[in-house]
């Protein structure tokens, strides 16, 4: 089974634009981590053809608050439908159990024990700075913290946050997430 754990950085922020809607923000940069290869890659928004032909020979694609924010955001730049492929979104599953929202780096703590290097708002600045390999950087680490929240949910049956110093436990049904039918796409490959 070919996994993509992805995540996107932005070159602006809803305040610059205006909505809260994540289609209307601009790409920066996208990462990745592909299983069939066990390669991290990025993608800047001129090299994303690149990674069409990836997502679409992929079985799954993993994210983290993916269906809410980057699905849509990274389907305004493909010639197809994205929210065809089949996806999971670990944030939306711990929503299910815990009933609100919680920000990966409250989950990479209680889980990995690892902090997130940065956030969305440091990277929209080092881009504005044109220090695009600290943008890459901050976000591929977004990538790699995403894959191994992934790897242990599914080992394990579980993820953590921690809140308040506490560590707490968020029971996941995830025998599912590896099953299921692959979902079509509609191809920028022409065939």
């Amino acid at each position: 089974m070919r996994i993509v754990t992805f995540d996107i950085e932005t070159a602006n922020w809803m305040s610059d634009v205006g909505t809260s809607n994540p289609t209307d923000l601009t790409i920066a940069l996208v990462c990745i981590h592909d299983s069939e290869t066990g390669e991290y890659k990025s993608f800047l928004e001129p090299e994303l053809p690149q990674l069409w032909k990836i997502l679409e020979n992929i079985d799954l694609l993993v994210g983290y608050n993916s269906d809410h924010f980057d699905i849509p955001l990274l389907n305004k730049y493909y010639p197809g439908d994205l929210t065809r492929i089949r996806s999971l979104d670990i944030m939306k599953e711990v929503q299910r159990v815990v009933g609100r929202r919680l920000r990966l780096d409250a989950i990479a703590d209680g889980t990995l024990g690892k902090k997130k290097s940065g956030d969305g708002a440091q990277s929209i600045k080092w881009w504005r700075a044109g220090e695009v390999d600290k943008v890459r950087q901050y976000c591929l680490k977004d990538v790699e913290i995403t894959k191994e929240i992934f790897d242990y949910a599914i080992k394990n049956g579980n993820v953590k946050y921690r809140e308040l110093g506490r560590v707490h436990e968020v029971k996941l049904d995830t025998s599912k997430w590896l099953g299921g039918n692959k979902k079509a796409l509609t191809h920028t490959l022409g065939f």
